[in-house]
């Protein structure tokens, strides 16, 4: 398993390298909350943005294409259908987006993303959701 950044995204095919490298810049740079590692994630090694511990982002390149992980995307069904509209190019999961070239993932798409995406505090909500169900379990 490479240990840096770096040596990761020197791994990846030539042709990926350099979107690879744009997109850990724009992440690193539009959200200080995070601290990228590069970890094995769902089987396969990636580099993780971590908030507090906890995975908020991912990017990937396996076999057939890139991925961008985005757990606030996730849990945002508007975050969702906004940059679904905005990058009619790339293939859209539940919490990720799949391309193969800039053309599909633009990169001053990939900036407003992560920019949106960067103030959303998923532990705040994680622990809003449990105090919620608390609260509901002794009304009971």
């Amino acid at each position: 398993m490479p240990a840096t950044i770096t040596q990761y995204i020197s791994a990846q095919p030539a042709d990926r390298q350099k979107i690879l490298t744009a997109i850990h810049a724009i992440v690193a740079e539009q959200d200080k909350t995070v601290v990228p590692v590069v970890e094995l994630m769902m089987g396969k090694e990636m580099i993780v943005y971590k908030a507090k511990s906890s995975m908020k982002y991912a990017l990937a390149s396996v076999s057939k294409h890139m991925s961008l992980h985005l757990l606030p995307m996730y849990g945002s069904p508007t975050l969702w259908a906004k940059f679904k509209a905005l990058l009619p190019k790339a293939a859209f999961q539940k919490g990720c987006i799949n391309f193969n070239t800039e053309d599909e993932m633009p990169l001053d798409m990939v900036k407003q993303l992560i920019a949106d995406c960067a103030p959303i505090d998923l532990l705040k909500i994680r622990e809003e959701y449990l105090q919620q169900k608390k609260e509901k379990a002794k009304a009971k």
